[in-house]
């Protein structure tokens, strides 16, 4: 596939700097279950509600990264395949998949490459990648997902929202643990989705539970260049943060399910029914 030159060079910044990070992983700090069963797994925990008994269910992991998710679908008897534009990324979830016993197929490209036939899978489950797509490709991209999809088959997309202020501080402050080319999505994105799903649906998390980030700068004092802060609390349990973080998902789910309050969430979960 052709590319525009300044597509072609965030690809390949992309490709970098995930390769890097790749590199850089221990994978025995991966703990796949904590990332959807953990305490603060909370946008995970509702995809997987809305996704149901998975046990032969075909689902497509776009933007898969160290390949935790496919893992964990692969675990719930799901036909899982992994896909990333790093081939470093790939090497990380085959070691993976191979420590927990699971098998995937592998699919390394950018998006706009992917080649499936149309309606192959059942879900498609996109964590952290819609807001490194192109602004004026969301549509192609959304396209390419909707034909994939079985009739009546989910797309499920979480990345974070651009409109908290507190948020975007602790982007400026995190410039060595994201890319350049990312850009947090606004409400206004959904018009593509309504456009070629049948429902259109979305949940935001992250409001007075952000409190957690406050918690690692201030108190533990870990700058978010030195630890990814949405890496760091997946690793937290009911010992080290529940007594206090539970009242504050339970707040979380009361503030945010008001107009407008909503717009100040850290992440929205999209899920879309073809």
């Amino acid at each position: 596939m052709e590319y525009t030159v300044d597509i072609q060079k965030q690809l390949e910044r992309e490709t970098t700097f995930h390769n890097d990070w790749a590199d850089a992983e221990n994978i025995e700090n991966i703990d796949v279950l904590a990332q959807f069963e953990g305490i603060a797994a909370i946008e995970n925990k509702f995809i997987v509600a809305q996704m149901g008994n998975l046990k032969g269910k075909k689902i497509l992991d776009v933007g898969a990264g160290f390949g935790e998710s496919s893992v964990y679908f692969a675990l719930q008897g799901a036909e899982v395949v992994f896909n990333d534009i790093s081939p470093k990324m790939m090497e990380v979830a085959q070691k993976l998949a191979q420590r927990y016993g699971v098998t995937l197929d592998y699919v390394v490209a950018p998006v706009e490459e992917l080649k499936f036939a149309e309606n192959t899978f059942d879900f498609i489950y996109c964590a952290n990648v819609m807001h490194h797509v192109p602004q004026t490709d969301h549509f192609t991209w959304l396209n390419m997902m909707h034909k994939c999809l079985k009739k009546g088959g989910t797309l499920f997309t979480f990345d974070p929202l651009k409109y908290n202020p507190a948020i975007n501080v602790y982007r400026k402050m995190a410039t060595d643990v994201r890319t350049i080319d990312e850009t947090p999505l606004g409400f206004d994105v959904l018009d593509n989705y309504k456009k070629l799903f049948t429902t259109v649906q979305h949940k935001e998390f992250w409001l007075m539970t952000l409190f957690l980030f406050i918690n690692y700068y201030f108190i533990q004092r870990v700058h978010p260049n030195e630890e990814r802060y949405w890496k760091k609390m997946y690793k937290e349990n009911d010992k080290t943060i529940g007594w206090w973080f539970k009242p504050l998902i339970a707040l979380d789910k009361f503030l945010l399910s008001l107009p407008l309050v909503n717009r100040l969430a850290w992440n929205t979960v999209i899920y879309s029914k073809k």
